[in-house]
């Protein structure tokens, strides 16, 4: 098993292996204490794994309670959110009581923001089970629902008390699901790690790897989050440093919101990473080979990288990115695998690049 200690404003050990599941309840009672548990799941994963997580935490002195939501990120709204309050208040939970996400970025996000603000705030744990959630959205803290107007508009940075991501739970995930996680793998390795990146060309990381060598897996899931810890302990609320973790996504959540969330959202973040791969080599800001290289990388994970939504259908949508500033917009820029920066662009320029990336130029 590997453990990675992420050492921000609350600090929290992250654990990556098998069998952990089970020890859900033990972990509870150790970071988080408490006499009530609720598990946040959904009615994808909730049938797979949420009676062994109940009977850990039974088992280490909680009183139980499960809340299930429809699953898709369609339900990541506030309507679901409130209900989850309204559930937690109603069933009298303290803020000395715990939350179990269990499940993929969905329900990290809802079970996160309800923990964050119920009573003010109370403690969670994360229990990923998707290949996306584990290496990118149960770290770091970052917690949200999406509004009619895009995603993720309202939420918190509330740090997680503990991290479980049991490798063995993506064993049950299908092709597309296991490749959309795969989106922000590649993106890891873009950003910071061009070693990462050429053992992925070499060997990409794929359901077929996991039937044949778990222990590479579990390596390369714990390195995906350790380049994470990294960034988010500079930058925990997201003010410089960390906006590299964005790599892709300007572009990835305009395609996503402009698809009516039809796209996974790890697929969005390979189709934006290779639009503003694309513009940035066009514009001499990077070499040829870096589009060329994350673009064949994506490929090989079982990615898309081109998207037949139209140049305004994605500026539209990105006009309510979090990451614009009035007139601007902020954009990460790749110079050579393992090597980004921020750039502040004008919302001209910025559709521009889009244009560019997708092929959609003068259109």
């Amino acid at each position: 098993m590997h453990t990675i200690d992420v050492n921000t404003g609350r600090p929290y050990r992250v654990h990556v292996g098998t069998f952990l599941l089970e020890r859900v309840g033990e972990t509870c009672r150790e970071v988080a204490g408490g006499e009530r548990a609720c598990i946040v799941t959904d009615t994808n994963v909730g049938p797979l794994y949420a009676n062994p997580v109940r009977q850990g935490l039974a088992e280490a002195g909680y009183e139980v309670d499960i809340f299930t939501f429809e699953a898709g990120e369609a339900n990541k709204r506030a309507g679901t959110y409130i209900s989850i309050l309204e559930f937690l208040a109603e069933r009298a939970y303290t803020r000395s009581d715990v939350v179990v996400a269990l499940g993929g970025g969905v329900t990290g996000d809802m079970a996160g923001f309800a923990a964050a603000t119920y009573m003010r705030g109370c403690a969670y744990v994360q229990v990923p089970t998707s290949l996306l959630a584990m290496v990118d959205s149960s770290v770091g803290g970052k917690c949200a629902i999406d509004l009619s107007s895009g995603k993720n508009l309202a939420g918190a940075f509330w740090q997680p008390a503990a991290v479980l991501a049991d490798i063995g739970c993506l064993a049950t995930l299908d092709d597309a699901q296991f490749a959309d996680g795969c989106g922000e793998v590649v993106k890891h390795a873009a950003i910071a790690d061009p070693d990462l990146f050429c053992a992925l060309e070499r060997t990409p990381l794929t359901p077929e790897l996991l039937r044949e060598n778990v222990p590479l897996v579990e390596e390369l899931v714990a390195r995906n989050i350790d380049i994470k810890r990294a960034v988010v302990e500079m930058d925990e609320r997201e003010t410089q440093a960390r906006k590299l973790l964005n790599f892709g996504h300007s572009i990835g959540h305009a395609v996503e919101a402009s698809e009516n969330y039809r796209l996974g959202h790890g697929t969005c973040v390979a189709i934006g990473m290779t639009a503003i791969s694309r513009a940035a080599a066009a514009l001499g800001a990077c070499d040829t080979t870096v589009p060329e290289r994350i673009e064949t990388a994506c490929a090989a994970h079982g990615l898309t990288t081109r998207t037949e939504r139209t140049l305004d259908e994605i500026f539209d949508a990105a006009l309510h990115d979090k990451k614009r500033h009035g007139d601007t917009i902020d954009v990460v820029i790749p110079r050579r695998i393992g090597a980004c920066s921020i750039e502040t662009v004008s919302l001209a320029t910025f559709r521009d690049l889009i244009a560019e990336g997708i092929g959609a130029k003068g259109k």
